[in-house]
């Protein structure tokens, strides 16, 4: 790889900020259809686990695609948001797309994007968006590698999100909250329709455990499209999970076997049964949930996932962490996991969320493990106001400080932490910030001690 195929790359992403954001989103997948009808539905040449739920799904899919490659499979994973580079949004075989892929995918793509937005603006309508392009980026890339299985991410929702335009053989979710209530709804049955429009005639579908009405929505889903529904809980499960160095020893009772003490290196009991999901995705994708997944792949499979920025560890002396928690539900989970996967008397929380967000809920969810908060402000146009994040925090009864950005709420908060060796930091809160904090992290090689 070159400094051309990086410029050729970086011209890509700029090509695709040009339009309308990700925030931007309409209930539709026609015109994402009609790239990929005219491109000769490169989404059809592989099999798909399709990825939905509001916490937790960038995690399970990670793990689903770290199984299938144990197998042997050639993966393509695709997520979002990135956290450094766009390119870590489209995975092959476990590693970003290279810079000379995506932009000769890119080539093939411009023509065709051409002509649509002509035919979108001949009936008065907008250009094709970013997120509309980057998923059509994604099923060549993944075509032209070529790859056996993609695992593949909901952007947002389900039913009508440009994701959908690709036949799931295994509809995954995870667990349904409320989120993005302007675009999905604002009760648990509303957002689970939205979310639930994933299954396909046929497929089948895995669910962790939902409230009740998300599992009265995606059971009668399921039913209707004539799809087989297994739930976490009555049909397999998390049954144990104990820490260990680097991450936990989890035991599942999966749909066709049961599983004990395998090594997973993620934190939290939450990732054990993000775990404990993807490993029943896996068994209905390749055995039809009758064929136990062996031993040697189980554990391979766990053993070399990764989940950045998701209780990733990213400095020592005094140690820090990152996780996104962009919402209450996820929130709660970071909570859980610092109480009982970590051994500190005192967390510092560098905090910053973005304005669409719940940031009251948040808040909340991470007050009872909260010494001390240093509040700042992701680097986005969408950024929630640190004055008012603060008053926020004061109003919980925190002690809190505004920080100008992210570098000097770390340095604040690591300052802090450095006093004690009973004290940690958690960056969280944007999946924007937590993005920043691995670059500066790198940057300022925390893992070296104090600077």
């Amino acid at each position: 790889m070159s400094g051309d195929d990086r410029a050729r790359a970086d011209a890509v992403y700029e090509a695709l900020l040009q339009r309308q954001g990700e925030q931007w989103v309409q209930p539709r997948v026609e015109r994402t259809r009609r790239v990929l009808d005219l491109l000769g539905d490169p989404q059809r040449s592989y099999r798909v686990v399709h990825v939905t739920g509001t916490n937790g799904k960038t995690s399970t899919s990670r793990i689903i695609e770290s199984l299938l490659r144990a197998f042997g499979l050639r993966t393509g994973l695709f997520t979002s948001p990135h956290l450094v580079r766009f390119t870590e949004r489209i995975l092959i075989d476990g590693a970003p797309v290279g810079d000379t892929e995506v932009a000769d995918a890119w080539d093939s793509v411009a023509p065709i994007v051409e002509i649509v937005d002509a035919e979108l603006a001949a009936a008065g309508d907008a250009p094709l968006t970013f997120f509309e392009l980057l998923t059509v980026l994604a099923f060549v890339v993944a075509a032209d590698a070529p790859i056996d299985v993609l695992v593949l991410e909901v952007g947002m929702g389900g039913a009508w999100d440009s994701t959908n335009t690709a036949d799931g053989d295994v509809a995954v979710f995870a667990p349904i909250d409320i989120d993005h209530a302007d675009r999905l709804g604002s009760t648990i049955s509303e957002i689970a329709t939205v979310k639930g429009g994933i299954i396909k005639d046929g497929a089948a579908v895995v669910s962790a455990a939902q409230h009740p009405d998300a599992e009265r929505v995606l059971r009668k889903m399921a039913s209707d499209r004539g799809a087989r529904i297994t739930f976490e809980g009555a049909e397999f499960a998390l049954t144990d999970d104990r820490l260990a160095v680097g991450g936990q020893l989890i035991s599942v009772r999966g749909l066709a076997s049961t599983y004990d003490e395998e090594y997973l290196p993620l934190y939290g009991a939450h990732q054990g049964r993000n775990a404990a999901l993807a490993i029943a995705a896996v068994e209905s994708l390749i055995g039809g949930a009758e064929q136990p997944i062996a031993g040697d792949v189980l554990a391979e499979g766990l053993g070399q996932v990764v989940s950045p920025g998701r209780l990733q560890l990213v400095g020592t002396e005094p140690t820090v962490l990152v996780d996104a928690a962009h919402n209450p539900h996820g929130a709660q989970a970071l909570a859980e996991a610092l109480r009982t996967s970590f051994d500190f008397d005192e967390w510092g929380v560098v905090l910053g969320v973005l304005a669409d967000k719940d940031a009251a809920g948040i808040v909340a969810a991470l007050a009872p493990v909260a010494a001390e908060v240093f509040v700042t402000a992701p680097d986005s146009e969408r950024a929630d106001d640190p004055d008012a994040l603060a008053d926020l925090v004061e109003e919980a009864g925190l002690r809190a400080s505004v920080h100008r950005d992210l570098e000097d709420a770390a340095a604040s908060a690591r300052e802090w932490a450095s006093a004690s060796a009973r004290r940690a930091v958690v960056i969280a809160g944007s999946v924007v910030l937590a993005g920043e904090a691995l670059a500066v992290a790198a940057r300022e090689d925390w893992k070296g001690g104090p600077s």
